[in-house]
Parts: C-alpha cells; structure tokens; sequence
C-alpha cells in the first residue's frame, strides 16, 4: 500500500527549463539592443561555451555526482558550507563572466565589459521568472493529508532553498525536503533514496517516486525496489535500458494510478 509520494522538484513541479529559457532571452535582448545581435544565436552561443567551461573545473566531477548543471551555475550562489561548494562559490563568478564574454565574442563582439554585466543580468532575470506547472497546485492540494509527502531534489541546498524561497507555496505541501548536497549523493544514487525512506519510516513498497528525468529519479528509485512514476510532459524519447514503472503525461494522472494500487 503506497503511504507517501517522493516528488522530484525541477521539471516535475517546477518548470525549471522555462525559467532558465526565459532568463536567456530576456539577458540576451539586453545584447540585441547594444549590439543588434540574434539573441537566439547568443544563447545558443552562451550555452555552448558553459557547457565546455564548467566541465573544465575540477568541481566538474562533484556537480556531475550531487546532480547540477551548468545553467545552474549561471545563477546559483553556492553559499554551502561542503568544501566543493565552496569552491564553486569561488569558481562561478569567474565562470559568468567568461560564459557570457566567450558567447559575444563568438559572434564577433570583443566586450568583456558587456559579458560582466550580461553575467550580472542572468541571475536577477533567473530569479524574477519563477515558473510552476499549472497542475502541480492542485494536485498537491488533493494529496496532502492523504498522503505523506516528500521533495527529493538533486543540487545545492542553497540553490534548491533559493527556488523554494522564491516558490513559498510550494514548502507547506511536504513533510520533509531532502537535497542532495546535504546527502553527500544524488539520484541516480540508492545512498539519497535510502536516506528518504529512512527519515520517512517507510519501506520501499510504501513509496511512489515521481520524476521527469530517466536517469536520475527513474534509475534511482529503480535500482531501490521504489515504484517509480516518469512524468513525460514534453514528450522525450523513451530509453530502452531504464523503464519507469508507470508513465503520464500530466501530474493529476497520478490519481488513476493511486486508485489502481489501493
């Protein structure tokens, strides 16, 4: 009998990739109107060369393992307290900085005076576009005090709370939060799951874990015996080596589901 439902955060409750999508273009007409660039081909730009940048740091195999990207690393403060986050909060100044003066320069314009300030823009846009899917209220609302709740979300505890923070409908809904940074691991990790289910007082049989992300909440809970739900809203492509014990396309298909498990 399912007694508590683990939620994965980004793309699955918060549409994350919209905020960051939105933050770009936004910093990226700020360059249109100096420069008269194609604010797409600058974000294009600007994404391609913080990918290439933020796999080059030696935190690069600490963010691969606790689960942040590299668009995280565009806004996030990092003010952790773990040795590796500290060094990101030392690295990512630098990091904007470049990101955004390497995408200008890719499309000609030599102005590492205009990346600092473009840099500078990306966070503040980031964070005055918070986006949350239009079902995930009211799905909440029809789960709380049915069910037990829990956030299980990969990244920095600083950079997850900033999100809650700038969401605080969100925080009431659920009996615990567990971030990956504090863990020490992230999904696709047994070591997070473990955890949660621990803090819970749950056994794996009495969870359902509802995620977006094949290879981080499929594969996770997947490799712990937790049921597992791959919420598909934009219509990825399927992997053939890890299969989610069910699929919906939007959260309140969840309830069927529910229904069919009681």
């Amino acid at each position: 009998m399912v007694k508590a439902i683990f939620f994965d955060l980004d793309d699955t409750l918060l549409w994350d990739q919209k905020s960051v999508k939105e933050a770009f273009v936004a910093t990226c007409n700020r360059a249109q109107e100096k420069y008269n660039v194609d604010p797409g081909a600058l974000e294009e730009a600007v994404r391609k060369e913080a990918r290439e940048l933020y796999s080059s740091y030696e935190t690069y195999p600490f963010t691969q393992m606790i689960g942040i990207n590299p668009f995280e690393g565009l806004w996030g403060n990092f003010l952790d307290e773990e040795e590796n986050f500290q060094k990101m909060s030392r690295i990512v100044p630098t990091y904007r900085k470049d990101a955004w003066t390497k995408g200008l320069a890719a499309l000609g314009i030599d102005d590492p005076e205009f990346g600092f300030e473009l840099a500078e823009l990306f966070p503040a846009m980031r964070r005055n576009k918070p986006f949350v899917y239009e079902d995930t209220f009211q799905v909440l609302d029809k789960l709380k005090g049915n069910y037990q709740l829990l956030l299980l979300t990969n990244g920095s505890p600083d950079l997850q709370k900033t999100k809650l923070t700038i969401t605080p409908e969100l925080v009431p809904y659920f009996d615990q939060i567990v971030i990956s940074g504090d863990v020490g691991r992230g999904k696709p990790d047994p070591l997070i799951f473990l955890h949660a289910l621990q803090i819970m007082n749950l056994s794996k049989d009495e969870v359902l874990m509802i995620g977006d992300n094949l290879l981080t909440d499929i594969l996770g809970a997947n490799r712990c015996g937790i049921k597992s739900v791959w919420i598909n809203r934009h219509n990825k492509e399927k992997l053939k080596e890890i299969a989610p014990d069910y699929e919906i396309q939007k959260l309140e298909e969840l309830f069927s589901i529910l229904n069919s498990l009681k």
